[in-house]
Parts: structure tokens; C-alpha cells; sequence
């Protein structure tokens, strides 16, 4: 059986708890994951403050595969992100040679204490890097540092997604019910108790005709138990429907 592959993901920023940032990375790593085969299990967001960074991240690396970080990686007094992993680790920190040469080389006399923040890491991470990128993340242990900028954190997934474990798919099918989540929650509830290695979900929204509608989501990584939960399902609905056509 393929491995099971999770990951916590900790957004860092004060920003984004204060609302001035809002975030656009939970989303879209999420989704990136899930197409791995990495379940996303928990997303934490925590301001920037080392205590409370390195508290989080403890907790999370023990319990995940890996822990996927965003934010806090610049040149400000309050970028203490790479700082923060290093003492959650347990590693020196420093400035990274290969990185200050080249923040020599594109800074030149403007390369001061404030961008030279950029060239710390960790004892033994891993660069996550490429030539349209200014500060690097890194990997270290199974902690996975990144930039907060979307667009900087998309390239950075791109780089670093090669050398994670890919772990069985999450396969999933989805049925309109044309019901309200109040008509089909105890018969559906009887079906997750049946099928307890799938995941069954209703998801209320509002349909073409402006009335109130529900799709049912099903999801697991055994195609044989999907199609029987989904089957069972689809029965359940066709049953609801013909008793209510059988009163009209």
C-alpha cells in the first residue's frame, strides 16, 4: 500500500492576522498538495513572534509528514522566520556563503545588515532557489520554509515538489442531490457509518433557479469503495425523490 504523506502548514505574518494582508497562499498549496497526494491536515496562522513560531512549528513537525511555512523570510527586524526554525530544530543559524556571493554580485555597495538578513539559514538545509528568486527558502528536517509573496511561494513549490514523497491520491466524486442538507443529513450520516474509510460531505450552495441546493461530495483512495459509497448515495437520493414526487 502506498504511504500515507501529510503536512501542517503555519502562515507567519502580522499582517495577516491584522487583515492588511490577505492570505492567497492556503488555497492554492492546498490544492498543489492534494495533487501530490499529500493530505493538508491543519493550517495555523501566527504572528511574528518567535515563541509563538517555534511553538507551532514543534507541534506540527511531530504530528506531519512535513510542515510547509509562509512568511517571514525578508529583510525587516520582524523577518524572523529562518531564526525561528532554527531554534525550533535545534541548528546554528548563519550566513549561507553561496548566497551572500550572490547577493554580492546583484547588490553590490547596496548589499547592507538588512538584505544580508535574507542570506541566513539554517546549519544543513536545503536551498530552495532559482535565479528570479532574491532570498531563498530552504528545507530543513521535514520543515519546508517559504516566501510569502504568491507568486514567490508558487515558484518556490515548483522546485521543492520533485523531492517530496508523493503519497496515494485522494480520489473523489460529487452528485447534485437537489435536496437540502435538513432532507438527506440522517440517511447520508447512515452511509459515512458504513463506509468509514470514505469521507462524505455536503456542500449547500444556491442553483441556476436562485433556490437553495446541495452537492454531496464523496472521497476515497480505493476507487471499489468510492463507487459503492457513491452508489449507495445516488439510491438514497433516487428513494427521496421518488417519495417526494409519490405526495405531490
Amino acid at each position: 500500500m502506498t504511504e500515507i504523506v501529510t503536512a501542517g502548514l503555519l502562515v507567519i505574518g502580522d499582517e495577516i492576522l491584522s487583515g492588511r494582508t490577505k492570505d492567497k497562499n492556503i488555497g492554492f498549496i492546498a490544492e498543489y498538495l492534494t495533487n501530490l497526494g499529500i493530505d493538508l491536515k491543519e493550517v495555523r496562522v501566527v504572528p511574528d513572534d518567535e515563541s509563538e513560531i517555534v511553538e507551532a512549528l514543534n507541534a506540527l513537525r511531530t504530528k506531519f509528514t512535513y510542515v510547509f511555512t509562509t512568511g517571514g523570510i525578508g529583510p525587516t527586524h520582524d523577518d524572523i522566520t529562518a531564526d525561528s526554525v532554527a531554534k525550533a530544530v535545534g541548528v546554528p543559524i548563519g550566513y549561507h556563503p553561496a548566497v551572500v556571493e550572490r547577493f554580492k554580485e546583484r547588490f553590490g555597495e547596496r548589499l547592507n545588515e538588512a538584505r544580508l538578513r535574507m542570506a541566513r539559514i539554517p546549519e544543513g538545509a536545503e536551498l530552495i532557489e532559482s535565479a528570479t528568486i532574491l532570498a531563498p527558502g530552504f528545507k530543513v528536517d521535514n520543515v519546508i520554509v517559504m516566501a510569502g509573496v504568491p507568486s514567490i511561494m508558487q515558484a518556490m513549490m515548483d522546485i521543492i515538489s520533485p523531492k517530496l514523497k508523493a503519497g496515494q491520491r485522494m480520489l473523489s466524486d460529487s452528485v447534485r442531490a437537489d435536496a437540502l442538507e435538513g432532507d438527506i443529513g440522517s440517511p447520508l450520516r447512515e452511509i459515512a457509518e458504513r463506509y468509514s474509510e470514505t469521507s462524505i460531505g455536503s456542500y449547500p450552495f444556491v442553483g441556476e433557479d436562485n433556490k437553495p441546493n446541495t452537492n454531496i461530495v464523496v472521497r476515497s483512495r480505493d476507487q471499489h469503495k468510492l463507487d459503492a459509497a457513491m452508489g449507495e448515495v445516488k439510491a438514497m437520493l433516487a428513494a427521496l425523490h421518488a417519495a417526494r414526487n409519490s405526495v405531490q
